[in-house]
């Protein structure tokens, strides 16, 4: 690890000046490209204290030995040359975006004597038209042959071209019209080549011209009777109007753009551009990168940029470019864009209207990119292990823990405070062991006293499903479904459909989450066939925080005399991994597979509590003193309120007022009144608008509400912050 200092220019030395500047390690390697409007700030932010430093860039310069630069007259000129220089160099510390060349293109060679439509892949060619990018290249080949009815290009290859002239017969496509044939001479050279060029402008959006002329040509045909022919052109017509049916329209007013999102986690992140070329979606791709430098979303979205038309010129670069953040400075890039165009470029964040929405999807479709990169990660087996493993030798564990319970605690400043406790096996989530948790021992926001709390209920119950069964015991294997030969559960995994159901303990309320199909005799489940919710201990106990969250569960432990699991917590700050007792963090490499599962699993805990959270904040704003009337359902209890107006005259009224409602007998009558006389009356609601009291009449039936306290897991819920939620 080489010192900053051995490397630092001396003062003076650096120009205040645009530039580019490379770090090279100790072999010369370049490891790092970066830009700078003032060269000497910038490269004096990366001399300071390593302690104030991102984590990231801490190991760029403790790996680094030295540092170079280049003067440029502009911050556009540095731009370029940055790309440049990470083209020519493949900085290890720089962004990467993967697959950027995976995704086909429909390509017509207006290079060649006789143009071809193509699938095409790889670095675009010079003379080449390019429309795409598309997700499959099957996608390509349903529209190629819907419009090779109208526009009959060639699309043989040079091989296939060359046999048929020799024959003089042409392949099949050329027998059922779906070639012109230039290949024996049905067509000029000159025809051809305007076909493709029809082809071209069809694809590039003009589309009306197209339509209008077959139209006319159809009605022509009709008009002298030549029935044959209208009906080839009435078939035409409908083949370019399914082919353009596949692009559906979104922008109304013909626009050309580029819209661009970024989904991104600590360490990740997933960029999805839609184009859209005549107010039509064209093409999609996308790319995930290593975030192995500390970016902001400005900064990805400027390497997207350049990733994107660091090669194009002309009119692949769109006369619009819609992104979610802007870079800082912006104009420089734009300036760069405008150049490469040749023509005004103007790089914008959508802020209302159709752009604005379709903006909103492109971001789904990062999400999903980002969620389906990491799920294809998590279900490498041979990752898993190797994750799995690198946590056991970093936290010094005496085997690779193949359980690994994650808990978190979630509240609204103090209020409706919860907690999660998350599951996973051998690398892979086990949804049917989740657990839900509400903290009712006491009042108010500590998180720490709340983790402390949780991980003992947790484990009291395990110890008295241990006492009660006496199945688990050093060595001995459980006996049948749901265990393996080394004691080891693989989850006893409900699949059934049937739900546990919340169970009290002391001040914690336990509540179920997934189900599944419970063994007879199984050391796993009750006698009623139920899952037992807390046989199985887990090798690692991970919280979501740092020493003293750490602390907290292992005191824990300790109280309960269990001192065979280990317990680790991650810190989201800096992603550090904090153990017992121990003053500095375990800092796993970057790029460790271990670390990776160990965010995965506090992110799904985070997800879990907050979840349920929210759900516990909405049903209490919503609740109704007619929510505790038993058999009351949800049609009757409208049926209550629109009769009366509002629960303050549903209170008022007598009983045999009540049994006036329809489908309301005495017995429940009297249950409703006996129900809002013991409960207190609400306090009174706010227009917070106008900062008006407003009276029962205006809330109406809003304080009603429906729904179970066990609420099933919404996998694709959202786990972003909101407020002061934790």
């Amino acid at each position: 690890m080489a010192d900053p200092s051995s490397y630092r220019p001396k003062p003076g030395q650096i120009p205040d000046s645009p530039g580019v500047y490379k770090f090279r390690d100790e072999h010369r390697r370049v490891i790092y490209v970066g830009k700078a409007k003032s060269l000497r700030q910038r490269l004096a932010s990366y001399f300071q204290d390593l302690a104030g430093l991102h984590p990231r860039t801490r190991t760029m310069v403790t790996t680094a030995a030295s540092v170079e630069w280049t003067v440029v007259s502009t911050e556009v000129e540095a731009l370029q040359l940055e790309y440049s220089w990470i083209k020519e160099f493949d900085p290890r510390f720089n962004v990467k975006y993967r697959d950027d060349k995976s995704y086909p293109y429909l390509a017509v060679t207006m290079n060649e004597e006789f143009p071809r439509v193509q699938v095409m892949r790889g670095h675009k060619r010079k003379g080449v038209r390019y429309f795409g990018p598309y997700g499959h290249a099957w996608a390509i080949r349903d529209t190629v042959d819907l419009l090779l009815r109208v526009f009959p290009v060639r699309t043989c290859s040079a091989g296939v071209f060359k046999n048929a002239a020799r024959t003089g017969r042409p392949c099949l496509l050329g027998y059922i019209g779906k070639c012109s044939a230039p290949c024996v001479g049905r067509v000029s050279d000159e025809e051809h080549r305007e076909l493709a060029e029809e082809f071209c402008d069809f694809m590039a959006g003009r589309t009306g011209t197209y339509i209008r002329r077959l139209e006319q040509q159809m009605t022509d045909a009709a008009e002298e009777m030549e029935y044959e022919r209208a009906a080839r052109l009435r078939d035409d017509i409908e083949a370019l109007k399914k082919a353009m049916e596949k692009n559906a329209v979104v922008l109304a007013d013909a626009t050309d753009a580029d819209l661009m999102a970024v989904a991104e986690d600590e360490l990740e992140a997933a960029v999805q551009i839609f184009h859209v070329r005549g107010g039509r979606v064209r093409g999609q791709r996308g790319w995930v990168t290593d975030k192995v430098e500390a970016v902001t979303t400005g900064d990805l979205v400027e390497h997207a940029l350049q990733q994107l038309y660091g090669e194009e010129t002309g009119d692949s670069v769109p006369k619009e470019v819609l992104v979610p953040a802007l870079p800082d400075p912006v104009e420089p890039v734009q300036e760069w864009l405008t150049e490469r165009r040749g023509s005004n470029v103007s790089l914008r964040i959508p802020q209302r209207g159709d752009k604005k929405a379709l903006m909103e999807t492109v971001q789904r479709n990062a999400l999903q990119a980002l969620g389906l990169h990491k799920t294809k990660r998590a279900s490498d087996l041979t990752t898993r292990s190797r994750a799995l493993e690198e946590i056991a030798g970093a936290l010094d564990l005496d085997s690779a823990p193949l359980r690994i319970e994650c808990y978190d605690i979630s509240h609204l400043q103090g209020d409706d405070v919860v907690a999660s406790m998350v599951v996973f096996e051998d690398g892979l989530q086990r949804k049917s062991e989740y657990r839900r948790f509400q903290i009712k021992g006491f009042e108010g926001q500590d998180d720490v006293r709340s983790m402390h709390e949780v991980i003992t209920r947790r484990f009291r119950r395990y110890l008295a499903e241990k006492e009660r069964t006496g199945e688990w015991t050093d060595g001995e294997n459980a006996s049948g479904d749901g265990t393996s030969s080394d004691g080891t559960s693989n989850g006893g995994a409900p699949t059934d459909g049937t739900s546990t159901q919340s169970a009290p303990l002391g001040n914690t309320t336990l509540e179920g989450d997934t189900t599944g199909n419970a063994f007879a005799g199984n050391a796993f489940t009750e006698e009623d066939g139920r899952p037992k919710r807390f046989a199985y201990p887990p090798q690692l106990v991970v919280v979501d925080g740092g020493q003293p969250q750490v602390a907290a569960a292992k005191r824990a432990l300790d109280e309960l005399g269990i001192d065979d699991i280990a317990v680790c917590g991650l810190a989201k700050r800096l992603e550090e991994v904090w153990l017992p007792h121990e003053d500095d963090p375990v800092v796993l490499p970057r790029t460790s597979e271990g670390l990776y599962l160990l965010q995965r699993v506090r992110d799904e805990a985070h997800r879990f509590a907050i979840t349920y959270q929210r759900t516990k904040r909405a049903k209490r704003f919503k609740a109704s003193p007619l929510d505790e009337v038993p058999g009351l359902g949800e049609t009757r209890k409208q049926a209550l309120i629109k009769h009366f107006g509002s629960v303050k005259k549903l209170r008022s009224a007598t009983i045999d007022q009540i049994c006036e409602v329809p489908g309301i007998g005495r017995k429940t009558a009297e249950a409703v009144a006996v129900a809002l006389a013991q409960a207190a009356p609400a306090a009174p609601a706010v227009n917070t608008a106008t900062g008006e009291i407003m009276e029962d009449e205006e809330v109406g039936a809003s304080g009603t509400t429906t729904g179970s306290p066990e609420e099933p897991v919404t996998a694709g819920a959202s786990h972003e912050r909101r407020g002061q939620e934790t």
